[in-house]
């Protein structure tokens, strides 16, 4: 009789403790403790109407199938749920097995579980989760991929009105994927293998005439497929395209190197060696340096070297972007166009070719207010997220590891309220 009333306290503790109402109910509880292990028995109460999951309709039993769930813990216990779920034959989606309310269609874990797993995944690797909650990677990698899948469901369908376009690495070979955000909120709203046309192109293509007419913004840097995709698809692409001041810096740090670098070669052939060890002060902006560091560079910079001409020329680049005149800031940009094609360093002569080709697009980051500084700061979390994983070999887990911690989405169970 004892045994009876611990048996029955020990199922009704575990009802409450599952939210297990009716038409279900908790059958027994069964401690192995040299398995360390806490099994909970579930029934479904006979002479219930049962339901389609899919419609609702009530419909007759077909069969039942056995299935187990991994529960939290029950102290140090390992716990799982067991029970025999009823299948309905429903008139028109067919055999199809009744919902439960602990656990979501298709997962071996109940919901508690997954979200569990999911604060530990926004916090830890794929691997370090597995470990700590005792998972198969393979299982660690389906509750994530689960949560997105919730996740990309529940969220609205809309196209942004700034948008971010960047690229960034798969693999340390040259593959990567197509990675687009929001300007405002910093999510990410599409991902796509590779960096061609088609890849930003399908997505605006989603969206109505209406949607992508109230685009305001598109950043990205001069990657020839997203221009043409943008202007295929965006109403007036070409005053909302904006090229970011962080890529025309890029490419005159660059200029400037080759430029130091031809010129060092040549001056060791006189033994001059005045260029020698100097890399970093031509790269470095005159902002992050010290005052002493600072005077130190001033003999060099304005000496008759090619390469201090070509650093002047970048860092009057580098005072061009304050202006809020379109026609102002045509006419610096003109000039300072001038200068760089007079300057006969090929190098910096090629960068302005790719300016003046561009100019349209920088002019309208300048006047706008707009940077891609989000994109970088995306796309230095996403290469985080690769590294803490030690690299991605599936393209398909690699996106589900960015939508994951950087898609701003819903990704817990709906039977749970976050």
């Amino acid at each position: 009789m004892a045994g009876y009333r611990r048996r029955m306290r020990d199922t009704d503790l575990y009802a409450k403790i599952l939210g297990i109402e009716r038409p279900w109910r908790v059958s027994d509880v069964r401690l192995d403790v040299a398995g360390g292990e806490v099994e909970v028995v579930i029934e479904y109460a006979a002479g219930v109407t049962l339901a389609c999951p899919e419609c609702g309709a009530q419909c007759p039993g077909y069969d039942s199938r056995p299935r187990r769930w991994r529960h939290l813990d029950t102290m140090q216990y390992r716990t799982i749920l067991t029970g025999e779920i009823p299948r309905v034959e429903c008139d028109e989606h067919g055999v199809r097995q009744v919902s439960v309310p602990w656990g979501e269609p298709g997962s071996r874990f109940t919901a508690l579980f997954e979200a569990l797993a999911i604060d530990w995944l926004k916090e830890a690797s794929l691997t370090a989760v597995a470990r700590i909650l005792e998972l198969t990677w393979d299982e660690a990698a389906g509750i994530q991929q689960r949560a997105v899948r919730r996740g990309l469901a529940r969220r609205e369908r809309r196209l942004p009105e700034h948008i971010g376009v960047d690229e960034t690495s798969f693999q340390k070979r040259h593959e990567y994927v197509t990675v687009v955000h929001d300007q405002d909120s910093g999510d990410v709203v599409h991902i796509a293998d590779g960096r061609k046309r088609a890849c930003l192109e399908d997505f605006f293509a989603e969206h109505s005439e209406e949607e992508r007419a109230a685009v305001e913004t598109v950043a990205m840097d001069m990657w020839p497929a997203y221009i043409f995709a943008t202007k295929a698809q965006i109403p007036d692409a070409v005053l909302k395209i904006c090229f970011d001041r962080f890529h025309v810096a890029q490419h005159l740090s660059k200029a400037v190197d080759q430029v130091r670098r031809q010129e060092h070669r040549t001056l060791k052939e006189v033994d001059d060696d005045q260029l020698k060890g100097s890399r970093y002060l031509w790269l470095t902006s005159p902002d992050h340096m010290s005052d002493e560091r600072w005077a130190s560079f001033t003999e060099i910079r304005e000496s008759a070297l090619k390469t201090a001409r070509a650093w002047a020329i970048k860092e009057l680049a580098a005072t061009l972007w304050n202006y809020r005149s379109r026609y102002w800031a045509f006419r610096a940009w003109r000039r300072w166009l001038a200068w760089a094609f007079r300057s006969r360093l090929e190098p910096i002569r090629r960068v302005a070719r790719m300016v003046r080709e561009h100019l349209t697009g920088i002019i309208n980051a300048i006047v706008l207010g707009v940077t891609n500084a989000r994109s970088e700061g995306t796309n230095a979390k996403i290469q985080w997220i690769k590294y803490t994983a030690r690299g991605y070999r599936n393209r398909e887990r690699f996106r589900n590891a960015i939508y994951f911690h950087l898609g701003g989405l819903d990704l817990y169970p709906a039977s749970l309220a976050r």
